[in-house]
């Protein structure tokens, strides 16, 4: 263990023997972190995968430099469906320590199988679409993809848990029980997933709980197979021959049961059948009349439903192409692969990055979702800002306001230590008439970058609207 102050190896006294720094406090906050890191390994061992995140979290949260239980989370994450918290993990983890990191290899793993990449891409995207049909109020075709996106990746736990929770809102509980089933064998500690197992089975009627108990039981007696997702029950069909009974009294009760109605019943029944054709002739050509003038209205109607089926099709299109949180995390997913098949990429990485706008997202962004921006950004921020900044600039000195201040913006966002991006965004909302907002990024130059060339040319700006204004 090294000193959190001077980086010397510590001994078994409660002082720093180098810079003579205490230490007591210290090295219990790191022997917790490493207890609930051993308590994570304990629970993931098990596959108690909610109760190796709660522990693994609380580890870092004493210890964000525990690379063991950064490394932990990643593949706990990974192990359940969530690869882009797994990949934010282990890129914080690579910025962390950049040698000898286990990191690398898991990375690898991802990197150098683009179709398993390719497999996972499709499913978040699936299962994006999935929650905004939720959100549309569409459930059936929600549990069309969510079915498409286990089919892909049967260990997505929030797959199972969202499609239970539908199955539970339409009434079908003995799906929603499987699903919660399958998710508690994936994650044995799931809280919520228990809770609707629960919710299923109080749903469910005793005599159909009792049924599933037996066919448990009884494996013999009927046949499972899956098709698309779902487990098929199917009783086993049993030969006549092995039943119990003798085979010759059957044989004989259905030769006497011919006999008596070829000589008795038949001849009586046919006379009865042909008066009954007769009557039924005469009521199905009348029948007939009625139905040929309906079926020029069932066509009209038929045209007007498909017009509304043709409509709400192109509205469903509009919706899975709008910008909202769900495409924006692909934009930066896609981002993070490129980066990781191809570091030099730089182009291709500011091209999916085009769109991602943080100050829009605001509370909508989750903490996955910053996290891996950020780790990004170590990487690759200050060559993007550079490149923003040099298109803003170039447009600022033209007069082309329109194309500097939004260009000038990503270039501060990409790395907020660019000082220059920032001022010359105040000078663009200047010159362009904008003194409102050039006020609001005056102001930022001078607070955050104070005893800088840039912020005393900012106050001087600033004292001239200001001046302006009175």
């Amino acid at each position: 263990m090294k000193c959190y102050k001077c980086g010397a190896e510590l001994t078994s006294r409660e002082y720093c023997p180098n810079c003579g720094a205490g230490v007591k406090v210290y090295k219990r906050i790191i022997a917790l972190s490493n207890r609930y890191y051993n308590e994570g390994l304990e629970r993931a061992e098990v596959r108690n995968m909610s109760g190796a995140i709660e522990s693994l979290h609380q580890s870092l949260k004493l210890n964000k430099s525990n690379i063991q239980a950064r490394n932990l989370l990643g593949l706990v994450y990974y192990e359940t469906g969530e690869v882009v918290a797994a990949l934010s993990e282990w890129v914080i983890s690579k910025n962390l320590k950049s040698e000898d990191n286990s990191a690398d290899d898991y990375m690898d793993m991802v990197r150098n199988d683009p179709s398993r990449l390719e497999v996972f891409n499709q499913t978040i995207k699936k299962y994006n679409i999935a929650l905004n049909y939720c959100h549309q109020d569409s459930l059936d075709m929600a549990v069309i993809q969510l079915k498409k996106v286990l089919s892909m990746n049967p260990g997505f736990i929030r797959a199972h848990l969202l499609l239970a929770l539908l199955y539970l809102n339409n009434g079908s509980y003995a799906k929603a029980k499987t699903e919660a089933e399958k998710s508690l064998k994936l994650d044995t500690g799931n809280v919520m997933a228990a809770r609707y197992l629960k919710e299923a089975e109080s749903m469910m009627l005793p005599q159909d709980l009792k049924a599933q108990e037996e066919n448990k039981k009884s494996g013999n007696d009927i046949v499972r197979y899956t098709r698309d997702n779902e487990t098929i029950i199917q009783p086993v069909r049993q030969n006549v021959f092995t039943k119990s009974g003798s085979i010759w009294g059957i044989v004989l009760g259905v030769v006497l049961g011919v006999a008596a109605a070829n000589f008795l019943i038949l001849p009586a029944r046919i006379q009865k059948m042909n008066a009954n054709y007769k009557t039924q002739i005469s009521e199905i050509s009348e029948e007939s009349d009625s139905k040929s003038a309906k079926m020029g209205e069932y066509e009209q109607q038929i045209g007007t439903l498909q017009a509304q089926i043709d409509e709400l099709q192109n509205e469903i299109s509009s919706y899975q192409g709008a910008d909202t949180p769900a495409s924006v995390g692909n934009n930066l997913m896609e981002a993070a692969s490129l980066y990781l098949a191809d570091q030099t990429n730089i182009e291709g990485i500011e091209e999916q990055l085009k769109d991602v706008d943080i100050d829009n997202l605001g509370d909508e962004a989750s903490t996955q979702f910053m996290d891996l921006y950020n780790g990004l950004m170590t990487f690759v921020g200050a060559d993007l800002s550079q490149r923003s900044y040099a298109v803003g600039y170039d447009a600022y000195r033209n007069g082309d306001y329109e194309t500097a201040i939004p260009a000038l913006i990503k270039a501060f966002q990409y790395d907020n230590t660019n000082v220059d991006a920032l001022y010359n965004l105040g000078n663009s909302y200047y010159e362009s008439g904008d003194t409102d907002n050039a006020k609001v990024i005056y102001d930022q130059v001078i607070n955050n970058f104070e005893d800088t060339r840039s912020a005393s040319s900012a106050e001087t700006k600033l004292a001239e609207i200001n001046n302006a204004t009175d």
